[in-house]
């Protein structure tokens, strides 16, 4: 079986759609669209008709690539409101070899999961802590063990229902079938996770444009999240304040000639634009830099204090994602506010290397490790769309990722 799967992330600036395969332990993106998103306001869908068109969109850009009309999606839901529940379920082995099977783990994860949902949220996923079989006591994949009781510990996550039916009702609406969903943190943990912070307590930074997520995780995985109300837009809004220019002409500023630490800045390099009126202003990247240096701090001050709502540890790292921190000088800023323990995001799968996929890509990752879990296969194309995809691809890109394929897991119910 080929294993083809489509995550898709409808963010406020730009809907992100991937498509990858995975052959041999291996991603290879197929294809990767981001276009411009319309009726999103700080991640919630506002204007359902607008969205659908920036949707659809994306949808045929990816189509266009490939030659195949895609139908089934990994869809990133709206995490406000999400809450991080610790659950514990048990099941008896009940087999003649009385060895743990994939339907075993399914049936005890349910049975966990149903000791804490309640009819006002809607259960996003559950991922596993462990599990143990009779005496066999933290084990993270039980599948052939031999006992006569599986128990687990798990993270139950739920959010609001219409967090949940609003995207999936937006992309039911233009015939895509939603086959799994999951966070945007989900996605950015398991894009970065690494041997190195599974035994720790860090937090995940992602900067989107009108919102930024601030995630805590223990041992790799998560266990609360708040969202702040600013993002990286509200730089582009600053520039276009100070320079009279549209919000068009801010974004060039701020992402091909602004960078974001002041101190890297030149105070003789001068970049001529048009204002409003058509007339020509001459921009200093200093004075350009300050402005944005100035929000950013703003944003990841807060994002540092937010942090210390969440946890009263001490995190062990930090790691920074979105768009934004793809900007230059970005870990000289980061480190100014956070210290040593501060990391950039780097998604490392060729011809997306960008932090705003990092969502898109670690949900597929998930995915992936939900099946592996429950000793399933699946793929997101028909045959016979395979073999109209095998012979109109050319130029597919191929990456070995240890790290995003490593020992990571988790689970979802049925299909």
């Amino acid at each position: 079986m080929k294993h083809i799967y489509t995550s898709i992330d409808i963010g406020s600036d730009t809907i992100k759609l991937i498509v990858c395969e995975l052959y041999k332990n291996k991603l290879n993106l197929l294809a990767a669209s981001s276009v411009k998103s319309k009726g999103i306001k700080k991640g919630l869908i506002t204007d359902a008709e607008e969205a659908s068109v920036s949707v659809k969109k994306a949808f045929n850009e990816i189509e266009d690539m490939l030659g195949i009309t895609i139908k089934k999606v990994i869809a990133t839901v709206p995490s406000y409101f999400a809450e991080f529940s610790m659950v514990k379920g048990d099941l008896p082995i009940q087999h003649e070899d009385s060895t743990v099977t994939g339907e075993d783990i399914e049936q005890v994860l349910e049975k966990a999961a149903q000791s804490k949902l309640n009819q006002d949220k809607e259960m996003v996923t559950i991922i596993p802590i462990d599990f143990n079989v009779d005496d066999k006591t933290e084990i993270k994949e039980p599948k052939g063990l031999v006992g006569t009781t599986l128990s687990t510990r798990a993270i139950l996550v739920t959010t609001p229902k219409k967090n949940i039916y609003s995207v999936v009702s937006l992309l039911e609406g233009i015939g895509i079938e939603v086959v799994d969903i999951s966070l945007s943190s989900i996605g950015d943990i398991y894009t970065f996770k690494n041997k190195d912070i599974d035994g720790k307590v860090g937090a995940v930074i992602n900067i989107g444009s009108e919102t930024t997520t601030v995630s805590l995780y223990n041992k790799g995985i998560i266990v609360k999240n708040s969202v702040i109300g600013i993002g990286g837009k509200s730089i582009d809004n600053d520039l276009s304040y100070m320079y009279k220019i549209d919000l068009e002409e801010a974004v060039k500023v701020k992402e091909r000639f602004a960078v974001a630490y002041k101190g890297a800045a030149s105070r003789s390099e001068n970049y001529e634009i048009s204002n409003e009126q058509g007339e020509s202003t001459v921009v200093n990247q200093l004075k350009a830099s300050e402005i944005v240096m100035s929000r950013m701090e703003e944003i990841l001050t807060l994002a540092r204090k937010e942090i210390r709502i969440l946890t009263e540890k001490e995190v062990e790292y930090v790691i920074i994602t979105g768009g934004i921190s793809s900007s230059s000088h970005f870990d000289e800023l980061a480190t100014s506010i956070f210290g040593k323990n501060v990391t950039i995001g780097n998604v490392k799968m060729l011809g997306i290397r960008n932090n705003k996929y990092s969502s898109v890509v670690g949900n597929i990752v998930y995915f992936i490790h939900k099946l592996k879990l429950k000793g399933r296969e699946y793929t997101m194309i028909s045959d016979s769309d395979m073999e109209l995809l095998s012979s109109n691809r050319k130029n597919v890109i191929n990456i070995s990722n240890e790290t995003m394929l490593g020992k990571v897991f988790g689970y979802f119910f049925g299909e």
